[in-house]
């Protein structure tokens, strides 16, 4: 029986370096934001790479959720999810009995690294508000609150934060096989990699800890303040 592993997050959150760590195991595979073409069929919107994107993926949520419940040869399948692909009042049922990782990070430092990739930065776009959504849905249809872990501290001391964080999902710790990785790109990297993945694609580790941060112009300020409620509800729940 194989055990996948939904984890969820917005953008910019050390979620792509999160599936390196994963995919390293020899013993794991891993899905790239399979809801993806479904959200940009849905909204419209013109993200980088939509018609690759588009041409990629399913664009019906049925197809994509008995992808994702379809055998896998591997005792473990981390998937990585966008919060922001999943639109309030979806069906997430497929997802029952999955084990759920909500991945948070601090506002001000998901919004200074967004604004890196795209001129402009919504609510919306950082899924902050729908991960806190998520979680409270998915606590009510499984019974329990899923796993909470912040990037930061993954940062700060990879080995002991994802030790932690097998230990609590189940899954056995293979000594040296989640914190480093060869570098460039894979094949389970979704198309829009060329957009979004040039540092983890540089990478063979977790990144150092960053504390200088592009300034935030006003408006994006307000966001991250306006963000913080979010994040900190979650925040209560995570591996210490």
């Amino acid at each position: 029986m194989t055990l996948r592993i939904a984890a969820w997050s917005g953008p910019r959150n050390i979620s792509t370096a999160m599936m390196r760590a994963w995919e390293s195991r020899p013993d794991c595979t891993v899905v790239d934001e399979p809801f993806y073409a479904c959200y940009l069929h849905e909204t419209g919107l013109g993200h980088p790479c939509r018609d690759a994107v588009l041409a990629s993926q399913p664009t019906a949520r049925k197809v994509v959720e008995a992808q994702l419940l379809a055998p896998v040869d591997a005792p473990f399948q981390y998937q990585k999810h966008m919060t922001h692909h999943m639109p309030l009042g979806v069906d997430l049922t497929w997802s029952v009995r999955f084990a759920h990782v909500f991945l948070i990070r601090r506002p001000e430092q998901v919004i200074a690294s967004y604004q890196s990739k795209m001129p402009v930065v919504t609510a919306e776009d950082i899924g902050i508000v729908r991960e806190h959504s998520l979680f409270e849905e998915i606590s009510a249809i499984s019974g329990s609150r899923p796993v909470v872990i912040d990037g930061a501290d993954i940062l700060k001391s990879p080995e002991t934060s994802l030790r932690q964080l097998c230990q609590v999902l189940g899954v056995p710790w293979i000594e040296g096989a989640m914190t480093r990785w060869s570098a460039g790109p894979r094949d389970s990297d979704g198309v829009w990699a060329s957009h979004w993945y040039s540092s983890v694609h540089q990478s063979t580790g977790f990144a150092q800890v960053q504390n200088d941060y592009p300034e935030l112009a006003p408006a994006n300020r307000a966001l991250a303040e306006e963000m913080m409620p979010y994040y900190e509800a979650l925040a209560q729940h995570r591996i210490k």
